[in-house]
């Protein structure tokens, strides 16, 4: 790749107005595909420019890239996050940049994970979760004596998202963010929770976790035998340890690209 090209700060939502920048190869015509590349931050912190290096290395493997940002707690909370990356796919759709609009696909971690999840259930696209935010409902459902807390978050944004929250499981300050997320509505839980609405035509899904880090690899078990139930391919990729998501990407990066190289 020779020419790199970053648009900062395209707007994709007039409403909202809503922020993306765009990653592609200037040197090519068209490139092969999009993909969506949703940063995490439970929905409470996190920006798009933490998953600059993700969207070159995209760019590097031949795609497009738009890394977005989105609506956040305490300015908003579910579903805005996902009414976001729903206005992001049609004005993506609709868009002239160069790629083939027949292929997209979308990347995300921890919360821009459920959120990439979320997109394959909604419009039958392939996507990549990293320690995708999964089990909602029954894992708040077993753990109601577990008391939220939110812990120092104070350093989150200037923090490398390979270095947070790497030291296994904790489980006070997952159930903070998570219900955080839906500011008190309880009875959003479940249909928050997307293994409830995997339908035959889910997109195919590539789902990694950590065995031993904060996010329950309940999700990605439980979203494994929706999708064997719905006939729908996917991959699972279950890493020893405790990183988080971005933390392992570089064990997980040629499993992706082959991912995405066979899917989109």
């Amino acid at each position: 790749m020779t020419n790199l090209v970053i648009k900062k700060d395209v707007e994709y939502d007039s409403i909202n107005h809503q922020l993306a920048d765009i990653y592609y190869d200037g040197e090519k015509a068209q490139s092969k595909g999009a993909i969506i590349d949703i940063h995490g931050g439970g929905w409470f912190r996190g920006n798009k420019s933490k998953d600059a290096d993700a969207s070159i290395r995209f760019v590097e493997a031949g795609y497009l890239v738009v890394t977005p940002e989105y609506r956040i707690t305490p300015k908003a909370f579910y579903p805005a996050p996902l009414e976001d990356m729903d206005h992001l796919y049609d004005w993506l759709k609709k868009s002239d940049l160069p790629f083939n609009h027949d292929h997209i696909g979308a990347f995300g971690s921890s919360a821009g994970g459920n959120m990439t999840v979320e997109l394959a259930i909604k419009y039958g696209i392939p996507i990549v979760s990293l320690s995708g935010i999964l089990d909602i409902d029954k894992w708040l459902g077993a753990h109601e004596d577990v008391v939220a807390a939110e812990g120092d978050t104070s350093g989150f944004n200037s923090t490398a998202s390979s270095n947070i929250n790497q030291t296994g499981a904790d489980d006070p300050f997952y159930k903070w963010f998570v219900t955080n997320y839906f500011d008190g509505r309880t009875d959003q839980y479940k249909e928050a929770t997307p293994v409830h609405r995997v339908t035959d035509k889910t997109g195919q899904m590539y789902l990694a976790n950590s065995l031993n880090e904060f996010v329950p690899t309940s999700g990605v078990i439980d979203m494994a035998k929706a999708l064997t139930e719905h006939q729908i391919p996917y991959r699972t990729r279950m890493l020893t340890g405790s990183r988080h998501a971005k933390g392992y990407l570089d064990d997980v990066w040629d499993d992706i690209v082959g991912f995405f190289d066979q899917t989109l």
